[in-house]
């Protein structure tokens, strides 16, 4: 092979490298030569909106807001966990949020088709005429009054006292008035020998004891 065919097959080679660059270049010239238009509109609109904060903006602020972010770099750090944490407690929460919610929203219909929420307005309300009507100290005294009334109802509920309350409601029933006569002594006497009169007068001497604890010490 002579000098001249060495060369010119190194040239043809070269030729081969050479071309994938030329395409190359020229695919990157036509996307620059596309691009070109986007990036100046893209720089315009960039520089328009940053006019309308210019007044607002100082570089002062920007660089004091770097070094301030650089060195509460922890606590960012730390609320980034924090927030990955309630955002992963909402994924997990939701299924049952969803369960939920329903359930409240018909608990709450329940209570309005109840009337509930009247109840409770009227009982404010209640409270608020009440607190116009009476004094700090009147108001004062009629909660101490309520809770001694709170013993006395306890009291009241005891199982005998509430037997004895219903007997004493039964009694009325159980008398007959247009019987009743006028009584004298004699009469009284006479009346004695009944044994329903007797266990009467027994009971009443009883309660006439007890009634002894109504005498101020």
């Amino acid at each position: 092979m002579t000098n001249e065919e060495k060369i010119l097959e190194r040239l043809e080679r070269l030729e081969k490298k050479i071309d994938p660059i030329v395409e190359s270049a020229a695919s990157i010239k036509e996307l620059k030569m596309e691009l070109a238009p986007r990036l100046n509109e893209a720089v315009h609109y960039l520089i328009k909106e940053l006019a309308d904060i210019e007044a607002d903006f100082q570089l002062e602020d920007l660089i004091y807001f770097i070094k301030k972010a650089l060195r509460n770099i922890n606590n960012l750090n730390y609320s980034m966990d924090m927030l990955k944490n309630i955002i992963d407690f909402a994924i997990m929460a939701e299924p049952l949020i969803k369960n939920t919610v329903p359930q409240v929203i018909q608990s709450l219909d329940d209570l309005e088709q109840n009337s509930v929420f009247k109840i409770a307005d009227i009982s404010i309300q209640t409270v608020k005429k009440i607190g116009k009507t009476y004094t700090e100290d009147e108001f004062v005294q009629i909660g101490d009054g309520l809770v001694r009334l709170t013993g006395l109802l306890r009291e009241l509920t005891r199982p005998e006292t509430l037997d004895l309350l219903e007997k004493a409601a039964k009694l009325p029933g159980e008398i007959d008035f247009d019987a009743a006569r006028p009584v004298g002594p004699f009469s009284m006497i006479g009346a004695m020998g009944n044994e329903k009169v007797k266990e009467g007068m027994g009971i009443l001497i009883e309660l006439t004891k007890g009634l002894s604890v109504l005498k101020k010490s």
